[in-house]
């Protein structure tokens, strides 16, 4: 059997060793179009940030490693433009080192897509202008830290404010650059609950950060050997333009071969990654997922479902009927000294998916209260009046925050209700936590609201 690979990085790659080591005499290749394999991309922001650090100390495993220990045919440098799925192959474009491009055809018994996803850039005058930069690969990263050093980069405006948006605005600021942020949205993060959205905006804040939200951008010029930021009432002078408005699932080659997409246009895979070919699986960024709390498609891309979406491809095609189960959307970031965490839907997402939510947003404390170093956790919870099930939580705090969440994606996994939930046995120590854990004090709070009428007020504060 050949298995073969579009995509180099997290899907990809954990389908190929556990492929490798299910069935070592089996012909794998993996066709990755940069010359990067198996990285920690989310570890991007945080290398950028230190500029004494190279960007290759994140490579998990270079290239060459999976050839010669492995027996893993990885081609870098090859660019897949076409597949061809009545006659099992694709084709594609080489890059050679002399800069020439050579074609190639490769045929498949089995094919996994695991494109990853691409950044937003709009189609806008100016955004292909040099230091105008987007943070998606490895090469991405190599190319703003050597830019910030050659340019001696003083000054950066980022247009957006997602994940990787803030995280980079740290990034900068630990480098004593100037950071304006601008996006075309009111509201700081949309998708956030009021109170935490505002408490985290004062953090960003706090680090003399510009933030310019409800500021729609028309153009990109140069302008005395600067960039030029044109919005519709003002301009904003730097030395380097982020484009971190968000990602797309890489799709196109799927599409064109008439496989078919879902939500967002992802590439639609069933619950063992397959899509509707039969012998094409995808995973990673570029695919969808089914959501545990609702049961319908989402598209959320994540780390941790690549590599184990990978892994149930490689299982699959080795001839067990592996399925794995949905996403509940859990992700954590940080922004300067605050943790920032979600899992699950928030009350608007709940109603759009026929719940009748309730939620409660609360501020206490990381430690008991009588323990020195405790600060102040705000923490937002979401359930359904109509059967008491737990839909999802955010929470944001200077300590405490990151791995808390992850009891809320369990009891999401395992449909628990609010009240189940509230009678779960947290570990509890002063330096860690009040002996009611904030996420206890919380889920006491939803229940009470449950049981009252709110119906003229889906969400109180």
């Amino acid at each position: 059997m050949r298995f073969l690979i579009i995509g180099g990085d997290a899907a990809g790659m954990s389908a190929a060793s556990r492929a490798k080591r299910n069935m070592p005499d089996m012909e794998i290749i993996v066709l990755e179009k940069t010359d990067d394999v198996s990285y920690s991309a989310c570890g991007m922001p945080y290398n950028i940030a230190d500029k004494e650090r190279k960007i290759e100390d994140l490579v998990v495993r270079e290239a060459r490693v999976f050839r010669e220990k492995q027996g893993i045919s990885v081609l870098t440098g090859h660019f897949v433009r076409k597949i061809d799925p009545m006659g099992k192959k694709v084709f594609g474009i080489y890059n050679q080192k002399n800069d020439q491009e050579k074609p190639f055809e490769y045929s498949y018994d089995k094919l996994l897509i695991a494109t990853g996803g691409s950044p937003v850039v709009p189609d806008l005058p100016g955004f292909d202008l040099p230091g105008v930069m987007v943070l998606k690969n490895l090469d991405h990263g190599r190319k703003i830290k050597a830019y910030i050093k050659e340019n001696n980069v003083r000054n950066v405006v980022i247009i957006g404010m997602g994940y990787i948006g803030l995280e980079m605005c740290e990034a900068f600021r630990a480098q004593s650059i100037n950071v304006t942020m601008v996006k075309p949205g009111a509201i700081f993060l949309p998708w956030m609950a009021e109170k935490l959205s505002d408490t985290l905006k004062k953090e960003v804040e706090s680090h003399d950060v510009k933030i310019h939200a409800g500021y729609q951008v028309e153009k990109i010029e140069l302008k005395d050997n600067h960039l030029n930021v044109v919005c519709e009432n003002n301009s904003y002078e730097a030395d380097m333009v982020l484009i971190a408005i968000g990602v797309n699932p890489g799709n196109e080659l799927a599409i064109e071969a008439g496989i078919k997409t879902s939500i967002k246009n992802s590439i639609a895979v069933d619950k063992n990654l397959l899509t509707s070919n039969e012998n094409i699986y995808a995973a990673g960024d570029c695919a969808d997922a089914y959501h545990v709390v609702t049961d319908k498609k989402t598209w959320i891309p994540l780390a941790l479902r690549a590599n184990r979406a990978g892994w149930a491809v490689a299982d699959n095609i080795c001839g067990k009927n592996i399925e794995i189960p949905g996403v509940a959307g859990t992700a954590v970031f940080k922004v300067f000294d605050f943790e920032v965490a979600r899992t699950g839907l928030t009350d608007k997402e709940a109603v759009k998916f026929g719940f009748t939510p309730a939620c409660v947003t609360i501020k206490t404390r990381s430690r008991a209260h009588a323990h020195p170093g405790s600060s102040d956790i705000w923490i937002y919870m979401v359930g359904d009046k109509k059967t008491g099930r737990l839909l999802g939580a955010q929470m944001v705090g200077r300590e405490g925050v990151a791995h808390r969440i992850n009891a809320v994606a369990v009891a999401l996994h395992s449909h628990m209700s609010v009240e189940q939930f509230s009678q779960t046995d947290l570990a509890y120590a002063p330096p860690f936590s009040p002996v009611w854990d904030p996420l206890l004090t919380t889920a006491n709070q939803l229940l009470k609201r449950i049981y009252i009428d709110t119906s003229n007020n889906i969400c109180q504060d």
